[in-house]
């Protein structure tokens, strides 16, 4: 997709209407307090460099670099940020959006964090955010004012590998749920598995701990290898491990997970980012297996490459 720097307008006067009027009903939401006391914190000019000028108009580079600062802060994956830019009232507020206004695909945000990296902007980004913050007394020197701006970026690759794993074996459940719902009743310890996985792993916040987002990773990787050792028994119908859903499941979790089996027990890691297959190779979504991780030319995106013959 096509980027290219515009002014950002004031709030659409409706936008403002209807997201105060929400606000008023609980606390002030931070992205309003942000839009409302620091104004318009990355002007697109200063991403010049890294957008095209031409082609079709695009989303704003600073509005991305605004919405991915408040996925940061609210842990949200790029999925969760893309439904809070369509749906949300105080995002739509922050970023000065009519209230139709549709958004943008998910896979936008992975795009503008690579172009960042490769034009090295990730320090003017952060530094644009400190600024302001400096001039209001809300930071001093000597403080705790800057962290690694990679930190950012792989958090947000953290969320989005967490909520791949849960989506998955989610997604495998159902799929067992009407296949054989009797054996999974007594295959797994349903009540529990239904509050884990129920909800789509977008529909909620992941926790604000790394450490308790790495833990709630190992549960997921420990469920996923009982499901499938429950579905490869002896006692279980042969056909159900020809479920698409549980040949997915089984590739999920050999490209992001390793399993020990010893005499002391069965360790269940999380693989890490050097030890993951090749994006070419590698699934990234449950529903959609043809879809796979892609760069070229400094552009991440999760989708399809088509070869277009030349003459």
């Amino acid at each position: 997709m096509s980027m290219q720097s515009r002014p950002w307008p004031q709030v659409p006067e409706l936008t403002a209407q209807v997201a105060r009027a929400v606000a008023a009903r609980g606390p002030y939401p931070l992205a309003m307090r942000v839009r409302d006391e620091l104004g318009e914190l990355f002007p697109d000019t200063e991403f010049a460099e890294a957008f095209a000028e031409r082609g079709r108009p695009g989303c704003s580079p600073g509005r991305l670099a605004l919405v991915t600062v408040l996925q940061f802060v609210e842990n949200l994956t790029d999925r969760a940020a893309a439904h809070r830019v369509r749906y949300g009232m105080d995002f739509k507020y922050a970023l000065g959006l009519e209230l139709d206004d549709p958004g943008f695909d998910a896979s936008v945000l992975s795009e503008f964090r690579a172009r960042l990296v490769e034009h090295s902007l990730e320090e003017k980004a952060l530094e644009l955010l400190l600024s302001p913050l400096r001039d209001r007394g809300l930071v001093k020197a000597g403080g705790k004012q800057r962290t690694d701006s990679t930190r950012v970026l792989a958090a947000v690759r953290d969320l989005n590998r967490l909520e791949l794993a849960g989506e998955t074996l989610r997604a495998a459940l159902e799929a067992l749920a009407c296949a054989a719902p009797d054996w999974l009743a007594d295959a797994v310890p349903v009540r529990e598995w239904a509050e884990r996985y129920g909800p789509r792993t977008d529909s909620w916040h992941p926790p604000a701990s790394k450490a308790k987002r790495a833990e709630m990773a190992l549960v997921y990787g420990r469920d996923g290898f009982a499901l499938l050792e429950a579905v490869h028994s002896p006692a279980a119908p042969v056909w159900l491990r020809d479920l698409p859903a549980l040949r997915v499941l089984r590739t999920v979790w050999m490209q992001n997970y390793h399993r020990t089996v010893t005499e002391a027990g069965t360790e269940v890691k999380r693989r890490e980012s050097e030890d993951l297959p090749p994006g070419r190779l590698r699934l990234a979504s449950p529903y959609d297996t043809d879809a796979r991780y892609g760069l070229k030319q400094g552009s991440w995106w999760t989708g399809y490459k088509v070869q277009t013959p030349t003459t």
